[in-house]
């Protein structure tokens, strides 16, 4: 309470001291009262006057605390206590609840109370049966048993178990029910958040098209939906408002005529973006509509082959047209494309011809149409003329499309007189045939040669898109399943698609919405990829655009078509300037760089500009004639990029690009590069002016400007701001974004983060999104929309893709229930809608606090949750989003959240929000925030208790007693607790919000092949992994403080990480405290009682192993080319060296064993930090305790003597490893006596050891068993050391403890160095983990063995 205590001092101490009184007093008072009627209770109770008091004063706290609790907490009620202004009534409530001026009035609407209130209550009604049946209820009787049980022999010497009923015995068995108890609330939480997140996607309709298939089947009815959400009423002032009587028929083609330049202009984006070809964009694109053609014409890729289908069908017709028009109908694509081709041909035909051609024309069709309509199309046509009749229009066709010349008039002439032949004499029946033959008109034109001897070259554009549309409606065979063919692309069709028929406000005209500005923080990241950083080759021989051109061939193959250069190599392409500057970009589009962010964010304007033309064209033409819906030249209409500034604006905080520029560094002509091609981007930076002044001191001038680039390319000042010094004061990040935010514009800002990315169809829906501010969403309007992420780094690699299902199930089904219904969605990252005006008038949206705000994102949403905002999500609207796709990364980035998150503990925000929530919504807050980690923590906790708890009994020889006397130590209670901490360390818990995340967007069969997979690609080892990653830097932060920012990288991982390497980063996190698991394990099992054995054991203990094999070698199974014989010695040889190298001033951890060992220790900085840590490094003297009385040396003797003599031989052991490790540097002038005194001691080790051996009972396995013993002594006393090396050091002692240290080291980097070395040695071992690590880029056909080979070994292989 410490910043309510700092504000109010006086208030704050009165209330302490009121409620101490009055909590004190009546305390006292019911404890009196109880304690009478204790003494009444043989007594009629219900004549008792101390039982009427007892009642009374029950029942008259519990009605207080209810209705302080209906006027406080309740919404209804508590309008009513916030307008009372009565003295007595303010006491109380004040008395009841600390007065802040921040954080009042945090309640919600009814009805959004009582829906969190019922989602909880479910939650307690699954919890508590179930604790209470499976964990309390089975414990009980053993407990009772224990107590009762007489005074039991115990193995060691026993200080505290005398006379207390077995206390210990029964807390180890209780502490990890306990444990569990505490923690399984989450786990109820997760499932049910599961199951609601999953129904609520439903209703909102999301997954309804998954697949491109349904994209194909639904194609029909997205213009009205398109139209209904996405178009403004100006637009929608069509001539189905004007004039009422036109038909259905006539709304659809309205509809498409709208749809179609928004569809074409998406398709062309995704062209540009070389998802998809020249061709794919041709099938993709849709017709106009607003020529003369009467019917909707769709996309050829809706279209293609059905022509050729229906051919076949009409071949083989044996029935009556009505019949065969059925069949055709049956695929309403089909139908469509009939219609379509007949018509077209008719109008085209009519456009070629004039004169007796255009009368044989136009009787050729009234003939065809009358049968029609008679129904004997069968008897007047030979249908199976029809494939040869096409054939010689297909040719006809194909010279249309091309350029006019004098030859291609005449084959044209001669393609249409040949059309007529075939149609004349062979289509037609007998009688058609003999009338048109004698048609007196047609056969003097015949005979004079002038029949069709002339053709008009289609000159208007409508007949040259015909032509070009029917040309390839006859002759594309591919199957439309297959169009597009990039999955990206298809997936963005999908989700757009999907969106339209999702609830969402109307669009307003570009004039009348919401102006509104991109914000993106930027350092020192990638902006743009060099020509050199491309062709730059790692140790394996692959360059970044080799590997680039190996995950996204089909892209690689699209680019080179765009650019015109279709078999041209890199060499080739470098040639060209403007080719190599395309090939930068197309690179770079694929990483996380700042120009992939921009390109994605200036989506926005080009959405207002294609918005803003086609609304102002319907306004001012004539739009009955649909002329008004071309895109033509949009990007170029002064009128519409105005519009479009006016209501956007990107504004990029490059803090140090001013530096950047002074030392002309690449980013800096990168960024200026990005402000020539995007004129609406703004850079904000930091600049700094120095001045001498005459005694010789440089001053500083700090100043914030902004700048665009002018016409020539060149910086342009717009605003520039003196700053009072130096900005930087607190977190980079924040700061970054507080001195720019000033330049934002508008209405409401997005906050976009560096590694994100955004597409032209949902820049479209960004008008819908910004009306959310003006919606109703509760008691109060919203201040932030949260915005759903898409993870585009999933397809790297299978951990790539863990970690994308995991993000991506926090930010959609997560983030939907924390919105509705528990109200506690916070800000999470850089996606979100902000409310410019509300939250800079209240703080802004960075806070920048060193240390305590390093996760500064959710800060914005406490203070927006505090100050009475309102967080909403809306999910059909997405944005790209990077992510962290190695290991390591992986790794760097959790710890960064989970530090954040133990810093969050200690805020003012957290701790007012969990004293002014209401009990449920607190418990909402807790648990999706710091909670989460508490929890996770508690589920590796559940490990270390129950272990210590089963090495307690094993160690005192007491498991045996009791399992003797009575059979308790194996019940349901310790199974069920052990079960629910092995699922929740796995990640099944984890994995259920992904997995119904997986079954409402793919699919119940997708879902579980997904799960399927990602379990057979070891995700659960990766789940544990991490869940040890978030225990450690949340623990650490939680104890000592300190978190800190970590820079995780975002290039592209698929190259070999060093063992040392590996080894620096998890040593303390993850190996440590997995061997310390793995001990408990070895010595339960060796001096546990288990009456089942081995099978008993192992059904305890396989979550445990699980835990220790996961902890110490995902990092090499994640590992790209982990167990590669060659990699490995290189690693051992660097890991030596490492290991080995003394260090110095200057030197790095990554160079240096000491230098590392010095930064590790860092942490423990306060007095605080050094008790806590010497009290949890006491847990390791147990070991030694307990095995020095299990030595067959020792025999029965239990006195406290035996334990001394362990530590007299220990320090002769210390004494002995001393000598050995002796520095050579101190030791010169007497190297010989030295060594001499090595001899010695080692001779008589050799020989005190056989002797001992020879004349007492110490036994082999007591050798094993001591060293099991002084292991855990060793690390508690390095620990001890680490935490007082102050008072280590002034005694002298830092170098020997860094030896110590180094040899544990040592042995611990063999211990995990040895299995990876032996299985190195089989190949097969290093194929398998390509393909596991790889799965997803085999599957698509992805040559990842080419690029862990090398470029190098590819060319050489070539060359033969």
């Amino acid at each position: 309470m410490f910043g309510a205590y700092s504000t109010a001092r006086g208030m704050a101490i009165s209330r302490l001291v009121i409620r101490f009184f009055w909590c004190g007093l009546s305390s006292v008072f019911v404890l009196y009262v109880y304690v009478r009627l204790l003494q009444e209770r043989n007594k009629n109770t219900s004549d008792s006057l101390y039982f009427r008091i007892y009642v009374l004063v029950l029942g008259v706290y519990a009605g207080l605390r209810v209705l302080f609790a209906l006027l406080l907490k309740f919404p209804a009620c508590h309008r009513l206590s916030e307008m009372s202004d009565q003295s007595f009534f303010q006491f109380f409530k004040w008395i009841y609840e600390e007065r802040y001026f921040v954080g009042r009035g945090l309640v919600e609407k009814t009805t959004d109370y009582m829906s969190y209130v019922f989602f909880w209550l479910v939650i307690f009604a699954c919890k508590f049966p179930f604790a209470y049946f499976l964990q309390i209820k089975p414990l009980v009787e053993p407990t009772k048993i224990i107590i009762n049980l007489p005074r039991l022999q115990y193995s060691w010497h026993d200080f505290v178990s005398k006379n207390n009923n077995n206390m210990l015995t029964v807390a180890s068995l209780w502490a990890p029910v306990v444990a569990i108890y505490i923690m399984d609330i989450h786990i109820w939480y997760t499932l049910l958040s599961a199951i609601y997140g999953a129904v609520m996607g439903a209703r909102g309709r999301l997954g309804e098209i998954r697949s491109i298939e349904m994209v194909h089947k639904r194609f029909e009815s997205f213009p009205e939906a398109f139209v209904k959400n996405l178009v403004s009423p100006q637009i929608k002032r069509m001539p189905f408002e004007r004039e009422s009587s036109q038909s259905p028929h006539d709304n659809n083609k309205t509809y498409a005529a709208i749809f179609s330049p928004f569809w074409n202009e998406i398709i062309k984006a995704l062209r540009e973006e070389d998802y998809i070809s020249n061709r794919e964009m041709d099938l993709l694109s849709m017709p106009s509509n607003t020529g003369s053609l009467k019917l909707v014409q769709w996309p050829l890729f809706l279209l293609s082959s059905k022509i050729l289908l229906a051919i076949d069908l009409a071949s083989d017709c044996k029935d009556t047209q009505a019949d065969l028009w059925n069949r055709i109908c049956k695929d309403e694509y089909m139908a469509y494309a009939v219609q379509e081709c007949y018509s077209s041909i008719e109008k085209i035909l009519h456009s070629l011809v004039d004169g007796e051609g255009r009368l044989w024309v136009e009787r050729i069709f009234r003939e065809i149409n009358s049968s029609i309509s008679e129904g004997s199309l069968v008897i007047t046509l030979h249908l199976k003329k029809l494939q040869v009749v096409l054939s010689r229009f297909t040719a006809l066709t194909g010279l249309l499309i091309r350029d006019p010349t004098p030859e291609l008039a005449k084959g044209a002439a001669k393609a249409v007189y040949d059309f007529y032949d075939v149609v004349t004499h062979e289509l037609l029946s007998s009688d058609l045939r003999e009338q048109l033959d004698t048609w007196q008109i047609l056969l003097r034109a015949r005979n004079e040669g002038r029949l069709f001897s002339r053709i008009e070259w289609p000159k208007d554009p409508d007949i040259k898109e015909q032509v070009k549309r029917l040309h390839l409606l006859l002759t594309v065979k591919d199957n439309a399943v297959n169009i597009p063919k990039n999955l990206e692309a298809r997936r963005r069709l999908q989700f757009f698609t999907n969106s339209l028929f999702m609830d969402m406000p109307s669009a307003k005209p570009v004039c009348e919405m919401m102006p509104f500005c991109v914000f993106t923080p930027y350092y020192s990241e990638t902006v743009l990829y060099s020509n050199s950083e491309l062709r730059l080759e790692n140790e394996d021989g692959i360059s970044t655009l080799f590997y680039l051109q190996k995950i996204f061939p089909d892209e690689w193959e699209n680019f080179r078509e765009r650019i015109g250069e279709g078999d041209s190599g890199y060499a080739e392409i470098q040639e060209n300037s403007t080719s190599a500057l395309e090939l930068r970009f197309w690179a770079s589009y694929r990483g996380q760089t700042l120009a992939r962010t921009v390109r994605g964010m200036m989506y926005y304007r080009k959405a207002l500009m294609l918005q803003s033309h086609l609304e102002r064209r319907s306004l001012e033409e004539d739009v009955s004639s649909r002329t008004s819906f071309t895109t033509q030249g949009f990007e170029l209409s002064r009128e519409a990029r105005a519009q479009a500034d006016i209501k956007f604006t990107y504004v990029v905080s490059c803090q140090i690009y001013g530096q950047q520029k002074q030392r002309k560094a690449p980013e800096a002509a990168d960024i200026a590069l990005l402000l020539q091609r995007n004129e609406a981007l703004r850079v904000a930076f930091i600049h700094v002016e120095e001045s001498g002044a005459a005694d010789g001191n440089v001053t500083k001038e700090f100043y914030s400007k902004l700048v665009k680039a002018d016409a020539n390319g060149k910086d342009q000042e717009i605003f520039s701001i003196r700053l009072p010094g130096d900005p930087k004061l607190g977190e980079g990040k924040p700061e970054n974004q507080n001195h720019a935010i000033v330049f934002t514009r508008g209405e409401a800002v997005q906050t976009i983060d560096m590694n994100q990315d955004n597409y032209l169809e949902e820049a479209m829906k960004m008008r819908n999104l910004l009306e959310e501010f003006r919606a109703n969403h509760g008691l109060r309007p919203p201040t932030i929309l949260g915005v759903r992420e898409h993870v585009f780094t999933g397809s790297v690699s299978s951990l790539a893709w863990f970690m994308s299902n995991q993000e991506t199930s926090f930010v959609t089904l997560g983030q939907r229930v924390l919105a509705c219904p528990l109200k506690v969605r916070m800000h999470y990252g850089h996606p979100d809608v902000f409310d410019r005006i509300f939250h800079i008038t209240r703080g802004g949206i960075s806070k920048s606090s060193r240390v305590i705000n390093i996760s500064e994102d959710i800060y914005a949403g406490f203070n927006s949750t505090l100050r009475q905002g309102n967080i909403t999500h809306h999910e059909y609207i997405q944005v790209g989003k990077g992510r962290d796709v190695g290991l390591n990364q992986i790794a760097l980035f959790e710890g960064k959240v989970a530090g954040g998150n133990g810093e969050q503990v200690l805020s003012r925000d957290v701790y007012r929000l969990g004293q002014l929530f209401d009990f449920f919504r607190m418990l909402s807050f807790f648990f999706t925030t710091v909670g989460f980690y508490v929890c996770t923590m508690m589920t590796v906790l559940t490990v270390y208790v129950f272990l210590y708890g089963r090495a307690y009994l094993a160690f005192s020889g007491l498991d045996q007693g009791i399992s003797q006397k009575a059979d308790v130590l194996g019940n349901t209670a310790l199974d069920t607790v052990l079960n629910a901490q092995f699922l929740v360390q796995i990640g099944v818990f984890t994995a259920v919000p992904m997995v119904m995340g997986f079954i409402l967007e793919l699919g119940l069969l997708q879902a579980v092949f997904s799960f399927i997979t990602m379990q057979l690609q070891l995700c659960s080892v990766f789940f544990t992994f991490s869940l040890g990653t978030r225990t450690h830097y949340f623990g650490r932060t939680i104890l000592h403080g300190g978190a800190k920012y970590r820079a995780t990288g975002r290039g592209f991982v698929v190259h070999h990480i060093k063992f040392a390497e590996n080894y620096r980063l998890y040593s303390r996190s993850h190996f440590v405290k997995a061997l310390e698991v793995a001990l408990l394990l070895i010595v339960y099992m060796a001096y546990g009682y288990s009456e089942g054995g081995a099978v008993t054991f192992v059904l305890l203990t396989i979550s445990s192993w699980f835990l220790v094999f996961s902890w110490l070698f995902a990092p090499y199974i994640f590992n790209p080319s982990g167990f590669e014989w060659q990699k490995t010695v290189e690693d051992f040889d660097d890991w030596t060296n490492w290991l080995m190298y003394k260090g110095g001033v200057g030197v790095k951890g990554d160079n240096s064993w000491e230098s590392w060992w010095e930064e590790e220790q860092a942490h423990i900085q306060t007095l605080r930090g050094r008790i806590l840590e010497t009290i949890l490094s006491f847990r390791f003297i147990m070991f030694q305790y307990g095995i020095v009385y299990k030595l067959h040396l020792t025999g029965r003797d239990t006195s406290i003597a035996v334990y001394g003599f362990s530590w007299v031989v220990l320090a002769g052991l210390v004494m002995i490893f001393k000598i050995f490790t002796f520095s050579p540097k101190k030791s010169t002038n007497f190297q010989l006596v030295l060594r001499f005194m090595q001899g010695i001691t080692c001779i008589g080790l050799i020989v005190a050891l056989c002797l001992v051996v020879f004349f007492t009972d110490l036994s082999i396995p007591d050798l094993f068993a001591s060293f099991l013993a002084f292991i855990p002594t060793g690390w508690f006393i390095l620990s001890l050391a680490i935490a007082w090396r102050g008072i280590v050091r002034s005694l002298g002692l830092w170098d020997s403890v860094k030896e110590f240290a180094r040899m544990y080291d040592a042995g611990m980097g063999i211990l995990i160095f040895s299995p990876i070395a032996v299985l190195s040695w089989f190949p097969f071992v290093s194929t398998f983990q390509s393909r596991l690590l790889f799965n997803q880029a085999f599957s698509r056909g992805l040559e990842i063995s080419l690029i862990l080979a090398g470029n190098k070994a590819n060319v050489a292989a070539s060359s033969f």
